[in-house]
């Protein structure tokens, strides 16, 4: 009895559905120093071995919530901590058999996995030889008698001189890997690309210099479409399309919500063969712990050159699940991919978007910046544009696809919008409000854009005409004098848990007298 109980227990261990996972641990170093480290991760910044056995509690504790019984892991210093924290999750029972790393000489930091299931094989794919430039890696594991191989990737970073051309480098090696792979072969990839899942749409012009193309959508053909993996040889599924737009999130960059982390999967995966990936299941693990009370991700704490002990990442992991079952394509996820022609008013009706919105003839009235103000009628609402008006130009009509919104203590702001179509230029001048129009009931109302006022600022407030509104300076060294009188030039009727002026730059208001 005990022989036939040994023989069929790994059969009712594993013969379920798997969990695959990806988690930027956010640089996980040990106490010796070596050369390769960041600066700040070295002992005159209070990086001791006790603040290293929080880091790797801090970091177990996470892994053990996730589950996961294949890890990718980033920002892993070397082969000795990732077996300092194997053995951390064994300790508290959340144990990895199996484990794999990359070994790049000079890298500061590696990739590896950790794995429930055998590993048969581990490969690094060379990227480059120049030392800073991180290795990927190729492990084959054993899941249920298949070998699915299981790429964990770390690309560039889009900080320090983060070109998309060096992501680029990565991309390439990494297909051509996988170009060289024998037909059928089963594969997940996934890891921190370092590339956000709608940068085709539009990308940062401050890494532009590609002429708009990236690593992630036009050599490994990531897309958002599973039915394009029978339509494409080498297409890559993207698993954010799954989620509401206003979910696809778990990183913020420069105060921005973005998906550098990915869960790509190739057509092997939704073929009905061998392993499949279960569809819907695909999320971001979202625990209260790993977030503060204000609602910022709990990111590591360094503060004023010192690590503090607290905190976790700067990342949010990604999961996924798979099984033996033939893939079955949900219609209730295809859902969310519909997309609707609406008004500007109606963005102030939801809370979240769980489709796309597209905004006809949408004029960008008034731009600073990232930011941009777009109405669609004179006395229709106005919206407020954050960090995406990138390659938008004022006095410009355009048909915006509408993917991601929020309300920021009461601003109701579109955070992801892209140009599907650029129209005609339009004379912009009718869409402000003035002075006169200080009395109007539509200068009640958040999202309009104020020219010309005159009035006098006094203890944050302005006064012009009759009404006293409050106001608020962005660059507040430059505030003006108290009982100054004004005349600003441009000013956002905006919000921030009332109704405010907001003036962006010095250049929009002149000090009449003090």
């Amino acid at each position: 009895m005990r022989i036939f109980l040994l023989l069929i227990l790994p059969f009712l261990l594993f013969a379920k559905p798997f969990k695959v996972a990806t988690y930027n641990v956010e640089n996980l170093f040990d106490a010796s120093y070596s050369g390769t480290e960041y600066e700040e991760y070295t002992q005159k910044h209070n990086w001791t071995e006790r603040i290293v056995d929080i880091k790797l509690n801090h970091t177990a504790e996470v892994i053990c919530d996730l589950d996961a019984d294949i890890l990718g892991v980033q920002e892993i210093e070397n082969e000795s901590i990732l077996r300092a924290l194997q053995k951390k999750l064994d300790e508290v029972g959340c144990g990895y058999a199996h484990l794999a790393i990359t070994h790049k000489k000079g890298a500061s930091v590696q990739i590896g996995v950790l794995s429930r299931f055998p590993i048969k094989s581990a490969k690094e794919i060379e990227v480059s030889k120049a030392s800073g430039v991180r290795n990927t890696l190729d492990a084959v594991v054993e899941v249920q008698n298949y070998p699915i191989h299981i790429f964990v990737n770390h690309w560039k970073s889009r900080s320090r001189e983060g070109w998309e051309s060096k992501r680029i480098v990565y991309a390439k090696a990494l297909q051509k890997h996988l170009q060289a792979l024998p037909q059928g072969v089963e594969y997940i990839l996934l890891g921190d690309f370092n590339t956000d899942y709608d940068a085709a749409w539009y990308l940062e012009k401050r890494i532009n210099d590609t002429q708009g193309a990236t690593g992630l959508h036009h050599i490994l053909h990531a897309t958002e479409d599973s039915s394009q993996l029978f339509k494409e040889n080498g297409a890559h599924y993207m698993l954010w399309s799954e989620l509401n737009m206003d979910a696809r999130w778990n990183f913020k960059f420069y105060g921005k919500q973005g998906t550098p982390d990915h869960i790509l999967l190739p057509r092997t995966m939704v073929d009905g063969r061998g392993i499949d990936y279960i569809d819907g299941t695909f999320g971001v693990f979202r625990r209260p712990y790993l977030f503060t009370e204000r609602g910022y991700i709990n990111s590591w704490e360094y503060k004023e050159g010192k690590h503090r002990g607290r905190g976790y990442s700067d990342h949010l992991p990604l999961y996924a699940y798979f099984d033996t079952k033939p893939y079955q394509h949900s219609k209730a996820v295809n859902i969310l991919s519909q997309r609707e022609v609406q008004p500007i008013e109606y963005l102030y009706t939801v809370e979240q978007l769980s489709h796309e919105v597209l905004l006809k003839d949408a004029v960008v009235i008034w731009k600073q910046g990232r930011n941009a103000l777009i109405k669609q009628s004179v006395n229709g609402r106005g919206i407020f544009l954050y960090g995406c008006a990138d390659g938008l130009e004022e006095e410009r009509e355009y048909d915006l696809l509408v993917r991601g919104i929020k309300s920021y203590h009461g601003l109701k702001e579109i955070t992801h919008a892209y140009s599907l179509k650029e129209k005609a230029y339009t004379d912009n001048s009718k869409y402000f409000l003035t002075q006169t129009d200080l009395s109007n009931p539509i200068a009640k109302r958040q999202n309009e854009i104020f020219k010309s006022l005159t009035g006098v600022y006094k203890d944050g407030y302005f006064y012009a005409s009759g009404r006293k509104i409050p106001i608020h300076f962005k660059k507040r060294k430059q505030t003006p004098p108290n009982g100054a009188k004004l005349k600003i030039a441009y000013a956002h009727l905006g919000y921030y848990k009332n109704l405010q002026l907001v003036v962006y730059s010095p250049n929009d208001f002149t000090v009449l007298e003090k």
